[in-house]
């Protein structure tokens, strides 16, 4: 009798499994998706090429608020070489009790490209800002960037090293650097 019992359990659950997962998704908005569908930072930026411009779900350790309104946070993978900058977009801002939370976040993925036309701008740009205003810049997406160089020029020029060789190995002229417009968010209790 166990062994007929045993198959009939397995399939009542995955008629119970199946039934949940499909009204968990119905009843959820379109930039929302079931907790299996959410990505690591890791695996988002490794995968970052192939997920450009689509929606996404994922979550990580909110290391930083932008001061300027906490319009942009940053979220960390498994360490600090890998995050993430998540813009506010239309949400307007996020709650500074981000910082040091897990937080989720659905939005888009967006690819920022750095090409010589960029580059040149940023340096007229830095010419009629002034030195102290152009050598702002937030060092946490610095770090998200991989950037080393403090000074405007030594950033610009520290980007041409790099697009020379990305060139050399693969023809591409130019960086990409990625980010998510958020659409919504969750700070993880």
């Amino acid at each position: 009798m166990n062994k007929l019992l045993l198959p009939i359990i397995a399939i009542i659950a995955m008629i119970g499994m199946s039934c949940n997962n499909s009204s968990s998704t119905s009843n959820n908005d379109s930039a929302t998706t079931n907790s299996t569908n959410v990505l690591t930072i890791d695996q988002l930026l490794t995968d970052a090429d192939s997920l450009q411009g689509t929606d996404v779900v994922i979550e990580g350790v909110c290391t930083h608020t932008c001061q300027h309104g906490a319009t942009k946070i940053f979220l960390m993978g498994s360490d600090d070489t890998k995050i993430i900058r998540i813009e506010a977009g239309q949400l307007g801002s996020f709650d500074t009790k981000c910082v040091n939370s897990i937080v989720k976040v659905w939005g888009k993925l967006v690819e920022q490209r750095i090409d010589e036309a960029y580059l040149q701008k940023w340096e007229s740009q830095a010419a009629e800002a002034g030195t102290s205003h152009a050598e702002a810049g937030c060092d946490t997406e610095k770090k998200a960037r991989g950037e080393t160089a403090s000074t405007t020029a030594d950033r610009i020029a520290s980007f041409r090293e790099k697009i020379a060789a990305q060139k050399e190995k693969t023809g591409k002229d130019y960086l990409s650097f990625y980010y998510v417009e958020a659409t919504k968010y969750e700070i993880e209790q």
